[in-house]
């Protein structure tokens, strides 16, 4: 294993463990196996780190729903099959979602380049957009609307980890709670 992954999967463990302000470098260094000059190497702050290891982490989990939840011949559907991928790969990703809520809850997520936030959330928009124009979805701002999902999507999961479900129950919680979502953004 490269030694850029084992500082990412160091930092990962210990964020998550520890908290940002809780994990100095130098411990993420040791659990990496490699010097605190090859960790600065990589990331030159501990600013850069956190955000590498977000956009890795995001970057992988949006080749996941890409690959998983193809378009469909409804809208309904398609956005259902983003939002079970999301929740899958969540469930098997426990750790990395667990982060990805820990920055999207911290000032850090102040730091992402908007340029490529925006690029990254265009697709989603220009559905959601869509989807609006077509009268499917309310009338609501696209961000919104990307909000009330995101939420949704944080909160499921947060009680599917909390609890011990079989995989059985899990995908039926995701399934039904997808239809409360659906019922909330749907035009009447």
């Amino acid at each position: 294993m490269d030694k850029r992954k084992k500082i990412l999967e160091a930092a990962l463990k210990l964020f998550v463990a520890l908290g940002f302000h809780g994990t100095p470098t130098s411990k993420i260094a040791q659990e990496a196996g490699v010097a605190n000059g090859t960790l600065f190497h990589y990331f030159p702050t501990k600013d850069d780190l956190i955000l590498g290891l977000y956009t890795d982490i995001k970057i992988r989990m949006t080749a996941f729903v890409n690959e998983n939840a193809k378009p469909e011949d409804t809208f309904k559907a398609t956005m259902k099959g983003q939002y079970l991928a999301s929740l899958y790969w969540a469930l098997d990703h426990k750790t990395e979602f667990s982060f990805k809520q820990q920055f999207h809850n911290s000032p850090f997520h102040l730091l992402l380049n908007q340029e490529e936030i925006e690029k990254q959330l265009k697709p989603h928009f220009d559905m959601l957009r869509k989807g609006i124009e077509d009268k499917i979805i309310k009338p609501l701002p696209v961000d919104y609307i990307h909000t009330l999902i995101s939420s949704h999507t944080f909160g499921l999961n947060q009680y599917l980890t909390s609890n011990e479900f079989s995989t059985v129950k899990q995908h039926q919680l995701i399934s039904d709670t997808f239809e409360l979502l659906w019922d909330m953004i749907k035009e009447n």
